[in-house]
Formats: C-alpha cells, structure tokens, sequence
C-alpha cells in the first residue's frame, strides 16, 4: 500500500526566503531555527532566530534555499506551516500561516495552535 506524502514540515514563501538570507548573511548565521514558545493571551507565541547550528533533537529542512531547524517541542505545532515576509506601508514583518492555528489575539502577536494530529 503506498503511503500518502507527508506534509511539508515548514516552508518559506519567495519573499521570507530572499529576507531571511539577507539576515543570515548579516548575521552570519547557518540557519533559520523556528518554533514556539508559551505566551500572549491566546496562549503560544512563534519565535524565530538565526543560529549557527541545530540543537540536539532539532529537525532539519531546506526550503527555496535556506537551512530551517525546528525545535523538537514545535514540530507537531508547525507542521505544515509557511512563513511568509509581509511588507506595507506601515511595518514589515514575518509572518506564519499554519493549518494548525485555530485562534488568534486581536494585536496578532499570540496565537491558540492544536497540535497536528499522528496518523
């Protein structure tokens, strides 16, 4: 029996890729490490930091380019994610749009996310 494709475990949209490696040339960093971390009203926050290595346990993906690492404790919350590099006329800024995000805070800085459910 074959087995349905896996999802993604996070990707970068064309426009979150050519400012992520940007920050990684200034920084001079390996990789895009993203996870979440408890906090805001609706519960969890995402976080983002640019690293010279993955941590134990980190999963790894390539995506349009750029090394990702996922912090272990995330993977079931990001499954499937994309991360995206919005600009206005006001602010620019990183952004994730996640099949597992089921509610938000009015500001946008915190977000409820069930956990992607093991098939």
């Amino acid at each position: 029996m074959a087995r349905r494709p896996r999802p993604k475990l996070v990707s970068l949209t064309d426009a979150a890729a050519t400012r992520v490696a940007e920050i990684m040339t200034d920084k001079g960093a390996g990789f895009l490490r993203v996870g979440v971390t408890n906090g805001g009203c609706a519960g969890m926050e995402y976080v983002m930091d640019y690293v010279e290595a993955p941590e134990p346990f980190d999963e790894m993906v390539e995506d349009n380019g750029v090394k990702i690492v996922v912090d272990a404790k995330a993977v079931l919350f990001l499954l499937g994610s994309t991360v995206d590099y919005e600009t206005t006329v006001l602010s620019e800024r990183f952004t994730f749009v996640n099949p597992n995000q089921t509610d938000a805070c009015g500001c946008g800085e915190s977000v409820t996310i069930t956990p992607a459910a093991a098939e």
